[in-house]
């Protein structure tokens, strides 16, 4: 064993020395500060020095109900008291039982069968493993095949990281898993067939699957895996009638549905699950983040009893299981931030307040860099151009030197956080906490305005 050695106030210096980030450029940090926040309060968060900053991303569209909630932590002081932790391996904790019931009442149709993970991603997994099995069960052999959409991210398992559609993640990691398969997603803002005709533009991208279902064969394939609004690429609402289209599809070829809301459930869109929203009741829905505000980790995936029915006869077992899936302490911290929702209506608070953020941040259109904002309830993205009229996007280069050599970085000196991204075309992305009003829309509208006028002048 090592000699113990004293807690290093360098905070940022021991970061780099030891702390592995994610999704990071370690190396941008060799020689500058890592950013280390140490404290939240309500849509805010605090450096190390103190400085202020707006949560304009509610951590990783996460923290629902805000920072600084006492009574979740409470909950899960009281839960780790009493009990800890305990598997959901062939045995049951009461936390665990009750938020299931929770979820299954919340969740639309027959969904009602609740298998916990500890985050999206395995979430995902999760649910393609049963969809492969589930088919197996019933018969079909031969179906195993997932359809899925260019850009969108589903997760870094490499199941999950196989049905995401971003050939820079995939890259490093493969041969992936065999059997994903892509199909345009629904960017109306870059469509290549009715750009001026969003209702048409949906059909065609809907059409889209079942032509790759036919393509591959519709006895090989087990599931289209959809988000309600894309993330990666920057926030892709379904044009109208596309999830109705692809319902109808997917039951033409007995092809599950996967709804993917890591993101869109939980009131991000103002709904407890983002299908909801647009008018459709998946087969499965993949879920995490916002179901504790952050304040824990959990994820899940809610089954149909349909797809659940014949898992539950004879000797029939989905093998499969995470160590910390439905911990303990985790479920008491959803149960506690399911009573804030329910409390303070969040979910409606989002309804009433999307139409002014989306007004608040279509200002900056009458910037010159600014092509496109698009979303849904507090999930917006912002497409930066370097030519409106023609949509003219920026090169590898450019979006090098603009998004992280100036707008990431200045958005953050300004008091800012969010996401400055160029997973498909460059973006900045926002998903303020569930709470925010006016006020936080016009901070975020205001530093944007500043920092992307400034931009333009660097092109």
């Amino acid at each position: 064993m090592g000699n113990p050695i004293a807690v290093s106030k360098d905070l940022s210096r021991t970061a780099y020395d030891h702390l592995w980030m994610h999704f990071t450029r370690m190396s941008s940090y060799e020689n500058a500060p890592v950013p280390t926040i140490v404290r939240g309060e309500g849509t805010y968060i605090y450096d190390d020095k103190g400085k202020r900053y707006l949560d304009g991303l509610a951590g990783l569209f996460t923290v629902q109900a805000g920072h600084g909630r006492a009574e979740l932590a409470e909950a899960a002081s009281k839960q780790a008291q009493e009990l800890a932790y305990f598997p959901v391996w062939s045995y049951a904790h009461p936390k665990a039982i009750e938020l299931a019931e929770r979820l299954a009442h919340l969740a639309p149709g027959d969904l009602n069968k609740v298998f916990f993970t500890t985050g999206g991603g395995e979430a995902v997994e999760t649910a393609w493993k049963l969809a492969k099995q589930y088919h197996k069960l019933t018969g079909n052999h031969g179906k195993y095949k997932v359809i899925s959409r260019n850009v969108a991210y589903h997760g870094t398992p490499q199941g999950a990281l196989s049905i995401t559609g971003l050939p820079a993640l995939r890259a490093p990691f493969e041969p992936l898993v065999p059997g994903a398969h892509k199909v345009p997603n629904t960017n109306v803002y870059r469509a290549p067939v009715h750009g001026d005709d969003p209702e048409a533009f949906g059909r065609w991208a809907a059409d889209q699957i079942e032509q790759q279902i036919l393509f591959e064969g519709p006895e090989t394939v087990a599931a289209v895996f959809l988000e309600p609004v894309q993330n990666a690429g920057g926030c892709f609402p379904p044009p109208p009638g596309y999830f109705r289209r692809v319902r109808e599809i997917c039951d033409e070829y007995d092809v599950l549905l996967v709804s993917d809301e890591v993101i869109c459930a939980f009131g991000r869109l103002g709904t407890m699950f983002g299908c909801e929203k647009f008018g459709y009741v998946p087969d499965i829905i993949t879920c995490a983040k916002g179901m504790t505000s952050g304040y824990s980790p959990i994820g899940a995936a809610i089954v149909s009893d349909r797809i659940a029915e014949p898992f539950f006869k004879g000797s029939n077992t989905f093998l499969h299981g995470y160590t910390f899936g439905g911990h303990p302490v985790s479920a008491a911290v959803a149960l506690a931030n399911l009573d804030i929702f329910e409390r303070e209506g969040l979910n409606q608070h989002v309804l009433d307040h999307e139409s002014a953020f989306h007004a608040t941040l279509s200002k900056l259109h009458d910037l010159p860099i600014v092509g496109d904002v698009r979303g849904n309830g507090f999930f917006y993205g912002i497409e930066l151009v370097k030519d409106k009229v023609t949509k003219e996007t920026f090169s590898g280069e450019e979006c090098e030197r603009l998004l992280y050599g100036f707008v990431s970085k200045k958005l953050f000196e300004n008091g800012l956080y969010c996401r400055a991204d160029d997973r498909g075309d460059p973006v900045v992305q926002l998903a303020p906490p569930l709470i925010s009003d006016q006020s936080t829309f016009d901070e975020i509208e205001q530093i944007l305005r500043g920092v992307l006028t400034e931009a333009w002048t660097k092109i």
